[in-house]
């Protein structure tokens, strides 16, 4: 048994947040208290984190746990030979190997077994045994016993599971643990082998109230006077109306209304205090767990952390008034692109009752859909494609037939923007052809991203699991000129004497792109934005932010069953997760744009309230070109080039032949026009799906392509963008500087002549073909020594009835 199990048993030093002697307190980056780490026990998934002390539970409660579970717990060393010999016995009697667990036992299969669950084997009862011999050599009885007391489960509380003496005497007696009298406490013994049952059935089990206090007789912990005097005295359980007799037999019995378990819970826990900033302390306590050690992690001292306390606490007010389809959560967070600290961490839908321990911010996997496009279309650009390239949406020949969200393809080259706009799947998945998968996964590997090994060319539309956390770093370096940093939350922690335990090394970013390729990669994300109104089906419309520029992209899997947005502003970049926690679909009506966007929005424009206005600034290099009715940044050497075919078949370092330039064609007369096929009553959403499509090309040119110009309006200041990160920024900031560490901005006039030209009059939307050459009508925006970015006016509200229903977008519903 040793040689199968006994090499792989967790350290009993793991226990000793049993014998903790202060709170650690933890700071924001400026300096402001958020908050104090107290250990906590876990028995199974719930956890406590708020131990007490012996001298904080009744004694009365604690003689009367120790006669009902473990009569020799003060005389054995960890292990009861007598109990477990008949729980042996029992178990070749009756094939069952319950009982015979000392409470030293108990402790340690809540906690250091806790991975094992419930189950019932000899590897369990086994490493049980040899655990509780060493914890206890380790520690005294008394400890051993309070943290039984403060990890054990008491029942179902509703919103919050019944965990530890303190939740246990609220719930049920709506009293402070140290205010439990003994028959109180009795009572509460007796209902721990199975809390959920025996609650709901108090007159079976009354017997076993003089069953504890007999015992407690027996072994001198009370005398015949006082388990007399608790036998007789009326106790009323939450929920329960019971009358009584003078002997203590009960008169009458009815449970009422067991919810007043929860009640009582929720009305003695501090509202909105202890439960404060959550998700984050965990974040501190996970990275700080296996630095210091969890010893001394909670054993006095201060943490200070990169928490900015307005964007932390504007995240959570994101959550707790997001409209979520019933049964679903979120996971949000928040870096600083400048040197990746972590902003801001919400793990869970929050409400006013006490979140979930479960932080879907950093430790849910979920597959990222649509929002993974940018960063293959980034790949593509640092490889010499350019925004007005065009890629061929029609299906890929193969067994993995992927289709775009509508089940309509048109059989035409669109140009790299308008796919990614569109959120195109077909478009992307040649463009994973042709880049080479595992160019790609290298790439995801560098922005600290796992793509799983069988993911083929479904990576490219969001295959790959991550977390909020993770994708907020990869979005980051289209913030900050293409540096990765990995995400941190602790800056450094000291110890009661103000020793340095712990200091973070100067973060050094890691170059993902050159520079410009970043510049080219978030003037796509932006135009995802900016390019399309709501009514034109604009993705993530519902991302803009009054006075800042953002960027970003909405993300869908299969049958609903993630929906995500990850975004930049120059200040900040975070991502947004919505999903039911367990797995499964959301409702049909339930897309990216439209849930976890605005919670984003929400979170993003209330971490930026009151901050001066930065904005991005490109780097040299840098020339902006007007196609398609759209302006786009583009590299200066290439600028000039024809855009380029792409269907998937040629990789990158092949020749490619310029597409034939066409002049533009107007719209022809409804009688000259071929037939278009019916519209799609589908909304236009970004979602991954795997099923072929058998829709037949169009036989006729396809007309012109709607395309309409960015809405962001320049805005007043810059902030230099592209220079600012090649070098590591400060480890330790004042703790009044501004949300991230930004160089004073300054003003910056927009050349006038950069506006692209209008669409011709009665047509708001007419544009020539993806493909086609540059409008030659544009001004050349390159005449300036430093590009800037062109004022653009506000698109139509509009579409062209002359195109083809899988390019004419319908307004949302």
């Amino acid at each position: 048994m040793w040689l199968m199990w006994g090499r792989d048993l967790p350290e009993v030093s793991d226990l000793d947040v049993i014998n903790f002697s202060g709170q650690t307190r933890v700071f924001d980056r400026r300096g402001e208290l958020i908050g104090t780490l107290t250990p906590s026990l876990a028995s199974g998934t719930n956890v406590n984190r708020e131990l007490l002390g012996p001298k904080q539970i009744s004694s009365w409660l604690q003689k009367a746990v120790v006669a009902s579970e473990d009569r020799r717990f003060y005389t054995h060393k960890g292990v009861d030979v007598i109990g477990v010999t008949r729980g042996l016995l029992k178990g070749l009697l009756r094939n069952d190997l319950e009982g015979g667990s000392s409470i030293t036992q108990q402790v340690v299969k809540n906690t250091l077994l806790s991975d094992l669950g419930g189950a019932r084997t000899a590897e369990r009862k086994f490493k049980e045994a040899v655990l509780a011999y060493q914890v206890d050599r380790r520690f005294n009885k008394d400890q051993i016993l309070n943290a039984y007391l403060n990890v054990i489960y008491w029942g179902d509380g509703g919103p919050q599971d019944i965990i530890g003496a303190g939740a246990a005497a609220r719930a049920y007696f709506k009293k402070e643990p140290w205010d439990l009298n003994l028959a109180e406490s009795v009572y509460l013994a007796t209902i721990i082998p199975a809390p959920n049952r025996r609650y709901k059935d108090f007159i079976a089990y009354r017997p076993l109230m003089k069953s504890v206090l007999s015992r407690m007789v027996e072994d001198g912990q009370i005398t015949k006077q006082q388990a007399e005097q608790a036998w007789i005295t009326p106790i009323y359980p939450a929920g329960w109306r019971l009358g009584w007799k003078t002997d203590g037999t009960l008169r009458s019995a009815v449970l009422e209304r067991p919810e007043r378990l929860a009640e009582n819970l929720a009305s003695m826990t501090p509202q909105g205090q202890q439960y404060r900033y959550l998700s984050y302390l965990q974040e501190v306590e996970r990275e700080l767990a296996g630095k210091v050690g969890k010893g001394t992690l909670y054993r006095g001292g201060k943490i200070f952390t990169g928490m900015d306390l307005q964007a932390q606490q504007a995240a959570e007010r994101a959550s707790q008034q997001a409209q979520l389809p019933d049964g679903a959560t979120l996971g949000l967070a928040q870096v600083n692109p400048q040197n990746g600290e972590v902003l801001a961490l919400v793990g869970q839908k929050l409400s006013s009752g006490r979140p979930n321990e479960w932080n879907n911010a950093t430790q849910s996997r979920r597959q990222v859909g649509s929002s993974i496009k940018p960063l293959l279309y980034t790949l593509a650009l640092e490889k010499g494609w350019k925004q007005s390239d065009t890629v061929l949406d029609a299906p890929i020949a193969g067994d993995y037939q992927p289709k775009n969200y509508s089940g309509t393809w048109t059989g035409v080259y669109v140009s790299m923007r308008y796919a990614l706009n569109h959120s195109l799947n077909l478009p992307t998945v040649r463009m994973a052809q042709e880049l080479g998968i595992p160019t790609f996964e290298t790439k995801l590997r560098e922005l600290g991203l796992t793509p799983p090994s069988d993911g083929g060319l479904s990576l490219s539309i969001g295959t790959l699991e991550a977390s909020p956390l993770q994708m907020a770093a990869a979005y980051a370096p289209f913030a900050n000129g293409g540096l990765y940093y990995a995400p941190s939350a602790v800056r450094r922690m000291e110890d009661p004497q103000g020793k340095v335990l712990y200091k973070r090394p100067d973060p050094v970013g890691k170059r993902v792109w050159d520079k410009r390729v970043a510049w080219l990669g978030l003037d796509m994300i932006r135009g995802v934005v900016n390019d399309l109104s709501a009514y034109q089906g604009g993705l993530a419309t519902r991302a803009r932010i009054d006075g800042w520029q953002v960027g970003g992209k909405t993300g869908t899997t299969n049958d609903v069953k993630d929906l995500w947005f990850a975004g930049v502003t120059p200040l900040t970049s975070g991502a947004v997760w919505v999903g039911k926690q367990e797995g499964g679909t959301l409702p049909s009506w339930a897309y990216s744009g439209e849930v976890p966007t605005p919670v984003w929005q929400a979170a993003t424009a209330g971490a930026l309230a009151g901050r001066e206005t930065a904005t991005f600034i490109p780097p040299g290099g840098i020339v902006y070109r007007t196609y398609y009715r759209l302006n786009m940044a583009f590299l200066t050497e290439n600028a000039d080039q024809d855009p380029v075919r792409h269907d998937g078949s040629r990789r990158a370092s092949e020749p490619a032949t310029p597409p034939a330039v066409t002049a533009p064609e107007p719209p022809q007369p409804a009688t000259t026009t071929p037939a278009a096929p019916q519209p799609s009553t589908a909304p236009q959403t970004d979602q991954t799906n795997a099923a072929p499509a058998n829709i037949t090309p169009p036989s006729a040119p396809i007309p012109n392509v709607p395309a309409t110009a960015p809405t962001e309006p320049a805005a007043p200041t810059t902030t230099p963008w592209g220079d600012t990160t090649s070098e590591p920024p400060t480890n330790e900031p004042p703790v009044s500087d501004p949300l991230p560490d930004v160089p004073p901005t300054t003003t910056e006039p927009v050349p006038s002549d950069s506006a692209p030209t209008e669409p011709p009059s009665g047509d708001a939307t007419w544009a020539p073909i993806p493909g086609a050459a540059p409008d030659t009508t544009a001004p050349d925006p390159t005449d300036s020594a430093t590009p800037t970015e062109p004022t653009t006016p506000t698109p139509q509200d509009s579409t062209n009835p002359w195109l083809p229903p899988e390019l004419t977008l319908p307004p949302r519903p």
